[in-house]
């Protein structure tokens, strides 16, 4: 029995192994491609949904008007979400600057806010292509030139592009640089291999047209994430071969991290609860194999109290998941110039082996809190 254990252990070791070789390929297969910088003749959107972020939304603006793209061709419209803080004055205060502020004003309850919000957005906007962030984000001044370059000289529907934490002020938000990171870059890895799977919506864009076409968020309007993942997914059908990412140092979004424990598994969890939607069905048996590969080190290291085999089994497993990590992380890493992070790594790994295991419990059997709604 112990034999058996330890051969499905390792062929989970291998799988993964082979996973994250595939991630290398397809991050070194993602060029810097060179991008127009002059002649612009796209209508742009820039669509934000916002919900109680008075504290930070006056940075977005700013940097969103301080963007070198130009005036006569950018619209900037941004959703407040019921927000019980000054949110919508705040937005309010730029309308003499081109800011559009519109407030939902939904009397039933609903599960996804912020992709309602954003269809209410589209459907008013004037632009060709959609350029979604987040309130609390921050971007250079060649932010939106460098994405539409991009989208006027590689003709995407869609595009995904970098986004990364910064100012950290702690280990644990450093930790969760890494791992982001990692995430981050396994979404581009993704479409560098010619598929879609993840993405984020802090830096996100596609054609207005393309989202009609293929039906906006229904289908997928039931899950209060999504707006950005699922929503790439239904695209990846119809167009499998028109979806970028922009691996530019230009086009990078920066947020912040997560301060305490509670919200960052309360994120994870609303990420975690979109997965067993996507329609990749390849993706989500990969990933299935992925948290079988965690909770088999996991047990093993568990087991290691009681026999040395086990742990001789974990050491293996664990080495082996260090070192190709290690492989991984250092291009995406040193292409957001945070190369130092990698050291943490060992730190990182054991947490998020347990980590892992857990999201994946409860990311898809339970409710979350979301912006101080109870959500799903």
């Amino acid at each position: 029995m112990t034999a058996l254990y330890s051969i499905i252990s390792l062929l989970l070791t291998g799988l993964y192994l082979l996973v994250v070789a595939y991630l290398i390929k397809g991050w070194a297969a993602l060029k810097r491609p060179n991008v127009s910088t002059v002649g612009f003749i796209t209508p742009v959107t820039v669509l934000i949904a916002a919900r109680n972020e008075a504290e930070r939304i006056r940075y977005t603006i700013d940097d969103i008007i301080a963007q070198d793209y130009p005036k006569h061709l950018t619209e900037i419209i941004i959703v407040d979400d019921h927000s019980t803080d000054d949110t919508a004055a705040i937005i309010r205060s730029y309308a003499d600057r081109g800011v559009k502020l519109l407030q939902l004003n939904e009397d039933k309850p609903l599960n996804s806010y912020k992709k309602k919000a954003i269809a209410e957005a589209i459907a008013l906007s004037q632009g060709e292509l959609m350029v979604c962030t987040d309130a609390d984000c921050r971007m250079g001044k060649s932010w939106l030139s460098s994405i539409v370059g991009y989208y006027e000289t590689q003709q995407p529907v869609m595009i995904s592009s970098p986004v990364t934490y910064f100012e950290e002020k702690s280990l644990f938000e450093r930790l969760q640089t890494l791992e982001f990171s990692y995430l981050i870059g396994i979404g581009a890895a993704f479409i560098g291999n010619g598929r879609a799977s993840t993405c984020n919506g802090a830096n996100f864009a596609y054609r207005k047209d393309v989202f009609y076409e293929v039906g906006g968020f229904k289908g997928i309007d039931d899950l209060a994430s999504g707006d950005d993942e699922l929503l790439l997914q239904k695209v990846a059908e119809v167009y499998p071969n028109k979806i970028g990412f922009f691996k530019s140092r230009d086009a990078i979004v920066f947020t912040h991290a997560k301060h305490t424990l509670q919200e960052f598994l309360q994120q994870r969890r609303r990420w975690a609860s979109k997965s067993t939607r996507y329609k990749d069905k390849k993706v989500v048996a990969l990933a299935v194999c992925i948290w079988l590969f965690n909770l088999s080190l996991l047990v093993n290291a568990g087991l290691s109290f009681y026999s040395l085999v086990y742990f001789k089994l974990f050491l293996i497993q664990f080495l082996l998941k260090y070192f190709i990590e290690v492989a991984f992380l250092l291009p995406i890493t040193a292409f957001f110039k945070r190369v130092n992070l990698v050291s943490l790594l060992i730190v990182l790994g054991p947490i998020h082996i347990i980590y892992f295991v857990y999201v994946g419990l409860i990311g898809n059997t339970r409710k979350y809190a979301w912006k101080g709604r109870i959500v799903r």
